[in-house]
């Protein structure tokens, strides 16, 4: 791949900012004719910079009274029970967003529920219940905010 140009990171954040500017709007906020922006916009896709476009959602309007964090720390770090839990988490329909992570646990896995005995049932019968699975802990989610803005370090390629 290669290296990104001044052009690049900022197309890059004014996407990031909002994935529904139009090519048209894109090109004149960076200063490129629209026939180029295009082209720019689709290498970034194909090179694997731009990964998707995407809808935030608001999760109490569809019906989510709850948000959390599972933490999960399997018994061994095996790649095989780390690839079957990795897989039957994301095949779960609560789940929102799976991170593998280092230190003392494994996995955080970011689910929404409609109650609290939702998440209790969901922790219960598709995380205690996996054999690879030796602890979890839960934290409650009270704000889940996302960023829109590239980290400030990236600036200095600006």
């Amino acid at each position: 791949m290669k290296p990104l140009d001044r052009i690049d990171h900022k197309i890059v954040r004014l996407l990031r900012n909002n994935a529904r500017l139009s090519n048209k709007e894109l090109a004149k906020a960076v200063g490129l004719a629209p026939s180029t922006c295009l082209v720019r916009t689709r290498m970034l896709q194909q090179s694997g910079v731009l990964t998707g476009f995407k809808a935030e959602v608001n999760p109490a309007a569809l019906g989510v009274g709850l948000q959390a964090m599972i933490q999960v720390r399997l018994k061994r770090h095996f790649k095989p029970d780390v690839e079957a839990f990795r897989q039957h988490a994301l095949e779960l329909p609560e789940v929102v967003r799976l991170y593998h992570v280092a230190g003392p646990i494994d996995f955080l896995v970011h689910v929404w529920t409609k109650d609290s005995e939702h998440l209790r049932d969901l922790a219960m019968t598709a995380f205690t219940a996996r054999r690879e699975v030796s602890h979890i802990e839960t934290e409650l989610i009270f704000e889940h905010i996302s960023c829109q803005e590239l980290p400030a370090f990236l600036e200095d390629v600006l």
